[in-house]
């Protein structure tokens, strides 16, 4: 099994490219202090010093580490734990993805069309850099996004959220006037 490793925006972040299926649907985001039972593999990625962050999409691994740690020193233990666990067929997750895919409420018509304008065309984007961003809520004219990932904590998210995804949803959705990140 080859592995390969993709830079990504955040320079706090590395994307893994197994080569294999990772999250059959939805992703999974795991942050050092919060919980990860349900994943084996999370678990042992976060049990290596340095590392603070673990997104599973659906064809990558996206790991962010501490600012004063060196990804030379970092990378031979992510990528033995990685090529461990897939070439074994483990489960990534068990009991379902942390982020289910995103199901639309079709009540709604702008709601409608912001979650499809970020499903078709903005989320692969994002994914490419080793991220997601997920649709939370729309408030008098105000999107707001969960980002996660390379997307979380990243210098350049700002500038993407304002000046990529906001002027792409006010372009096609008159009713969108801003966007922020929850």
């Amino acid at each position: 099994m080859f592995i390969q490793t993709e830079e990504t925006p955040n320079p706090e972040t590395l994307k893994f490219l197994p080569g294999c299926v990772v999250m059959p649907e939805g992703t999974a985001s795991y942050i050092s202090g919060q919980p990860c039972d349900n994943s084996p593999l999370a678990r042992r990625l976060m049990d290596v010093e340095g590392i603070v962050g673990v997104f599973f999409g659906s064809d990558f691994v996206t790991i962010t580490r501490e600012p004063t740690q060196e990804w030379s020193l970092l990378k031979p233990s992510i990528l033995g734990i990685l090529m461990e666990h897939f070439v074994a067929n483990l489960p990534v997750v068990t009991g379902g993805p942390i982020e289910a895919v995103p199901t639309y409420d079709t009540s709604d018509p702008l709601i409608f069309q912001i979650r499809e304008l970020l499903d078709t065309r903005i989320r692969p984007a994002v994914a490419q850099d080793g991220g997601d961003i997920v649709f939370h809520s729309f408030e008098d004219g105000i999107v707001y996004l969960k980002m996660q990932g390379a997307c979380s904590g990243c210098p350049s998210s700002t500038a993407t959220l304002k000046s990529g995804i906001e002027n792409m949803l006010r372009h096609y959705v008159p009713e969108v006037t801003e966007v922020r990140a929850i």
